[in-house]
């Protein structure tokens, strides 16, 4: 690892190996308070997985989700285009189709149901039941009763999402948006919110918002307190803080603001006291309203003590025995696929999987594979299997794929992106075996997992509806949120495969859940763990920080770099100077194959300063299509949590023209704003999914709070063959590396599987 002096000349290359790494002065207070939420610039964190204005992160609290400090008119996103059709409203109508079929399975549901599933009965019942449990007595028994868990001798059949030919969805129509004008004109909120709460609220949406201001809370962007004044400007004196309505309002606004920062529920606890931090004056009653008006969900979980014997399961066991439980409260889109979810991977657990193929042949095949045949034996047997491993460890779940077309398996690789999929699919064509496929042989597919779910790539569905295949192995799986996974295991036919592969260090997904960590400590099904190190100095750097040090290593090919800086402005400074020429000149490694990486969007050195700084030199203009010209880098990002890197073609009356992954697409005008940003810089939550072979993480002063081990993991494992480390953060990047795990998600996963899964005899 080398140290590069933190002088400014321009024509200054990395500096020599094996100095020890020095930080530079920090320079406080660098915050962007004037940060400007849109998708396109939220895409790393699932549209809001910033713990504060301009920085990334998951919240482990409500408050630390909220999003950045912005009228609700510079947030509001702009209608898609009827006219054009993009991959998102795809994804979107399938995921709309399958959260149909969820809630068709919901109303056949009837009576108790297991611990730690949705709770049913009367409104009364359910909330004397949740009382009960916070003030420490016995839970109602009809309501909080938990029935043995029982082994599934067959897989049960399941609905699964149908095809269907995605439309782009229509817009409000302009009589409800000018009525709610009007209504928004009186309440002093912006007239631009129109639209939106017009598509939010639907018909007659003015009518709402007289009734109820704080509707205006729905519209993503609006904060409790610009609905207040909305609402104090419409009901003038019978508006007061103790109004049910706005209890329920900020009930449901908490609760869509734990979604962001990654949480599928939250503790009833935490709920009330963040309702009392945003002054509601009679919490407990907020909630209580918000799960009686059927806006939330309420759920308990059986917790078992620290310690404690297991609990029994005979018949001596005596019926009344108190366990302790933990009280929920979520929103019923991420319930239900959380619900759907642990139904589906318990139906691949519980299941004997399509037998293609003898023992022997899987045997032999094992035995070919080397490092390989582990994961081939258990996908052999098993109808979910989990493979953890770095970026060198690929070679694995590329081997099984090839071993199990050969013996007649319907076999596809999902990535998180097209960049992923890509280099996947070099890696199937040359090395996914020792002597890869012959030119008489077709390799197994790759797809990314939006295009596979919408239907624009891999294998197609057959006539249920199911994925037309055996084998899935899903790339990236720490990406995968609970709507997506959910969608991905119902769409599997039965005696399907699942292979979940991914590097458990990385950063989380950017939307609610924690799939792949859940399924990891469950331990409901085979793992097999790589024992394929990422090789040379960048894998021993990356494999140290994920088991929280953070080590000197010799780099003779300066692979690894440290460059001190004192302040934010030399971070930017010295950044383009790496990408524009140090890096090239020293490396060898091409500008547009560089790629910057910093905590955050604000800032003095968040995103947007270095992409204006990086633009200024790279590809000067004067941004003659909203900001953009052509040949500018960006990032693109189709849905909330997605971000491809691409490139500016061109510009027209259709809109602007990238290229993505080689892709060619349009983005409507009245949509670049909301999601396509400049890409020389990104996020960790952005980079995800993407290796480059240079990269620069900046680090500047004031982004120390920002810093963890994930994050850190994540920025410098996106880098193939050569790292910048702009370092300015002094002690807090080891501090981070050493003592700052990944923030804790409140998921229900485990609790949902576990009744579900074969007991041991």
């Amino acid at each position: 690892m080398s140290t590069e002096p933190p002088e400014t000349t321009e024509d200054t290359e990395p500096g020599t190996p094996g100095a020890t790494p020095e930080g530079g002065t920090p320079e406080a207070g660098n915050g962007d308070t004037a940060a400007r939420s849109s998708a396109a610039e939220e895409g790393d964190g699932g549209a809001g997985a910033q713990s504060s204005e301009g920085q990334e992160g998951d919240g482990d609290s409500p408050a630390e989700a909220s999003p950045s400090e912005s009228s609700p008119s510079e947030s509001s996103p702009a209608e898609p285009s009827a006219a054009q059709l993009s991959e998102a409203e795809a994804e979107i109508a399938a995921q709309k189709v399958e959260r149909e079929r969820i809630e068709r399975r919901k109303a056949e549901k009837a009576g108790p149901v297991e611990s730690g599933a949705k709770l049913s009965g009367k409104a009364a019942d359910l909330l004397a039941a949740v009382r009960a449990v916070e003030s420490g007595a016995k839970p109602v028994a009809n309501v909080f009763s938990e029935p043995e868990p029982a082994r599934r001798p067959t897989p049960e059949p399941v609905r699964r999402p149908q095809p269907v030919a995605a439309e782009a969805p229509a817009g409000p129509a302009a009589e409800t948006v000018e009525s709610v004008r009007l209504v928004l004109t009186e309440g002093g909120a912006p007239e631009a919110l129109a639209p939106q709460v017009a598509a939010v609220l639907g018909e007659g949406a003015d009518d709402q918002l007289r009734a109820d201001p704080w509707q205006l809370l729905r519209v993503g962007g609006v904060r409790p307190e610009q609905a207040d004044g909305f609402a104090r400007a419409l009901l003038g004196a019978e508006c007061g803080p103790d109004d049910e309505r706005r209890g329920r309002a900020v009930t449901v606004w908490l609760l869509e603001q734990a979604a962001l920062a990654g949480h599928t529920a939250l503790e009833m606890p935490k709920l009330t006291a963040a309702l009392a931090q945003r002054g509601v004056p009679d919490a407990d009653t907020a909630v209580h309203s918000t799960l009686a008006e059927g806006e939330a969900l309420v759920f308990q979980d059986a917790l078992d003590e620290p310690g404690a014997p297991a609990a029994r399961r005979d018949e001596e066991a005596e019926e009344d025995e108190e366990r302790p439980v933990r009280v929920l409260v979520g929103l019923e889109r991420y319930a239900l696929a959380e619900e759907s979810l642990a139904d589906g991977l318990a139906r691949l657990i519980n299941s004997v999987p399509k037998q293609d193929g003898s023992a022997e042949e899987w045997q032999e095949a094992a035995s070919a594979a080397g490092s390989s045949a582990d994961l081939i034996r258990a996908v052999a047997a098993h109808g979910l299997v989990l493979h953890t491993g770095g970026e060198a460890s690929l070679t694995e779940p590329a081997a099984l794929l090839h071993a199990a077309h050969a013996l007649g398996l319907r076999a596809w690789a999902a990535t998180h992106g097209p960049v992923g999929r890509g280099r996947f699919s070099a890696l199937l064509s040359g090395s996914g075996r020792p002597d890869g496929p012959t030119q008489a042989e077709s390799a197994p597919g790759v797809a990314t997992v939006a295009g596979l779910l919408a239907g624009a790539e891999g294998p197609g569905r057959d006539a249920e509806g199911a994925f037309d295949l055996d084998l899935l192995v899903v790339l990236d799986a720490p990406q995968l949120d609970v709507e997506t996974a959910a969608l991905l295991t119902e769409s599997l036919p039965d005696g399907a495969r699942l292979v979940l592969a991914g590097d458990p260090a990385v950063l989380w997904s950017a939307g609610p859940g924690r799939v792949f960590a859940d399924l990891l400590a469950a331990r409901a099904c085979p793992q097999i763990a790589s024992r394929r190190p990422d090789p040379g100095p960048l894998g021993e750097l990356v494999s140290g920080i994920g088991i929280g040090e953070l080590n000197q290593v010799e780099a003779p090919g300066k692979e690894v770099v440290i460059v001190p800086v004192r302040d934010a402005g030399e971070a930017v400074h010295r950044t383009v100077q790496l990408v524009a020429d140090s890096v090239p000149r020293a490396i060898g490694v091409p500008t547009e194959q560089t790629q910057v990486i910093t905590p955050g969007h604000g800032g003095a050195a968040g995103t947007r300063a270095l992409n204006a700084a990086l633009k200024e030199r790279l590809n000067p203009g004067p941004g003659r299509f909203g900001g953009f010209d052509a040949g500018d880098r960006i990032a693109y990002s189709p849905a909330p949590g997605r971000t491809v890197p691409g490139q500016v073609v061109k510009a027209d009356a259709e809109g602007l023209h990238l290229t993505c992954a080689g892709e060619s697409l349009v983005v409507p005008k009245e949509r670049v704003e909301q999601s396509v940003r400049h890409g020389w810089a990104l996020t960790a939550h952005q980079a995800a999914g993407t290796r480059w072979p240079a990269v620069v993480v900046v680090l500047p002063g004031d982004a120390a709070q920002a810093l963890s081990r994930p994050w850190v993991y994540t920025a410098f494992s996106r880098a193939d063959r050569h790292l910048s480390v702009v370092h300015g953060v002094e002690q807090a990047l080891p501090r981070a590396v050493a003592e700052i795990p990944a923030k804790p998600r409140t998921t229900r996963l485990q609790a949902l599987l576990a009744p579900q899964l074969a007991t041991a005899d």
